[in-house]
């Protein structure tokens, strides 16, 4: 099924045309982001070749050369073929080096030294394989295809349903006009607290939920007018490992970085150390980070189960709130990822490091939001956010399809190659 290319390629000074190639394990060739120098003899590659390193092949990094790059450039450490057009579909070829059993035929065929194994062109072209003929691999080809379409589909559903219910959300808030409706009414789901689920259906829950609100502005009011105070915690140095379940942690920054509680993101405190049990997170808690790189300083994320024995650390604050707080801790865990208290947020944080931004506790509590007051404020609070989780709700379930989606069709695709009875050699 294919033909070894062995064209030498001589280099006078810089690559010219030429592209240096690396091949993740991922299956995917790319071009090197610098220019490098190359020693010994260099080999040229063309889009629709098969490439594979010889150290690393058995690891994933195995590919075609893409259309993007017409003119790639390789070492002797990377075998190069033809596939035979007559033969193989370069997008089934492309498939098949990424099933699980062409993967373990292929570590079969290293050789060498413990941690030096190599695939050897010789051992590479041994390798017996599944090829149906070429209406076969397109048929396999156009159902995986299909599957893979759904699924991006139900992806792109997700989507458009979550900025959707999102701009309803400000728009209640009166940061944001009010969203267009869809031309066409999608159905989505059958929830217990709806019987109907369009994208017109969940703009009009999540506006209709502050309705009465819309005659005039939702209020503004800073961060430090709703809450008590804003505590942060300690930082000792910890092991360079996640706390076992009977020992004391600190938690990391990564803890709250992208608005979901995540306790693995800890690090083991020393047992020398004593803890603070004070500083202990507990569920109900509302965490922000006040140091990060800049798009996530200020994340936001409520303890919604956690673990014991672990700790806050300097670079995250904890939500003291009053005790007849105006604001719900679920909704300001969502205020806080408007726009507007983003550009708020951005536009107070200090530090030169590129990687570590800060923001002051001042600068926090000096954030300024809309949040529904007067007598059904915290009821109008809670509906707004409901109704969101709902669109969140929603989306998830659609994106969960969408893996499943994918997970079933290359499930299918591979069980289709590897039960075909007809098996040959390259």
């Amino acid at each position: 099924m294919l033909e070894q290319r062995k064209e030498p390629v001589t280099l006078k000074g810089k690559l010219g045309d030429w592209r240096a190639i690396t091949i993740k394990f991922s299956g995917a060739v790319i071009p090197r982001e610098r220019e490098v120098s190359f020693k010994g003899a260099m080999f040229a590659a063309y889009p629709g070749d098969l490439v594979f390193s010889k150290i690393d092949a058995r690891n994933g990094a195995i590919g075609l050369i893409p259309n993007e790059i017409p003119k790639a450039i390789v070492t002797s450490e990377y075998p190069i073929f033809i596939p035979k057009p007559d033969k193989l579909r370069p997008v089934y070829l492309r498939r098949l080096l990424q099933a699980a059993h062409f993967r373990a035929d292929l570590q079969s065929k290293a050789s060498g030294t413990s941690g030096r194994k190599r695939i050897t062109p010789e051992g590479f072209l041994s390798l017996s394989v599944p090829i149906p003929s070429l209406p076969e691999q397109d048929e396999l080809i156009a159902r995986y295809s299909a599957a893979l379409n759904e699924a991006a589909s139900k992806e792109q559903e997700a989507n458009a349903i979550e900025q959707a219910g999102w701009q309803a959300f400000e728009s209640a808030l009166g940061v944001e006009p009010p969203p267009l409706l869809p031309d066409r009414p999608v159905f989505i789901a059958h929830l217990t607290d709806l019987d109907r689920w369009s994208h017109e259906g969940i703009l009009d829950a999540i506006v209709r939920a502050n309705a009465h609100e819309k005659n005039g502005a939702v209020p503004e009011m800073t961060l430090g007018e709703v809450i008590a105070d804003l505590a942060n915690g300690w930082s000792p140095k910890c092991l360079d490992r996640p706390a076992m379940p009977e020992e004391w942690g600190v938690l990391k920054v990564g803890a709250v970085s992208f608005g979901e509680f995540n306790e693995a993101e800890n690090k083991a405190l020393p047992s020398h150390r004593k803890p603070k049990s004070e500083l202990e997170v507990h569920k109900g808690d509302v965490l922000i980070s006040r140091a990060n790189v800049m798009r996530l300083v200020g994340a936001c994320a409520i303890v919604r189960e956690t673990r014991p024995r672990l700790m806050l650390c300097d670079k995250i604050f904890r939500v003291i709130f009053r005790a007849h707080s105006r604001i719900d801790a679920e909704f300001l865990s969502e205020v806080m990822k408007l726009p507007t208290v983003r550009q708020q947020i951005e536009a107070k944080v200090t530090g030169t490091s590129p990687t570590m931004k800060n923001i002051s506790k001042p600068s926090l509590m000096g954030l300024r939001f809309p949040v529904p007051q007067g007598p059904g404020g915290s009821e109008t609070q809670r509906k707004l956010v409901a109704s969101l989780k709902s669109v969140h709700e929603i989306a998830k379930s659609l994106r969960k399809q969408a893996q499943q989606l994918r997970i079933a069709a290359w499930e299918t695709f591979e069980s289709a190659l590897f039960e075909a009875p007809e098996m040959v050699e390259n």
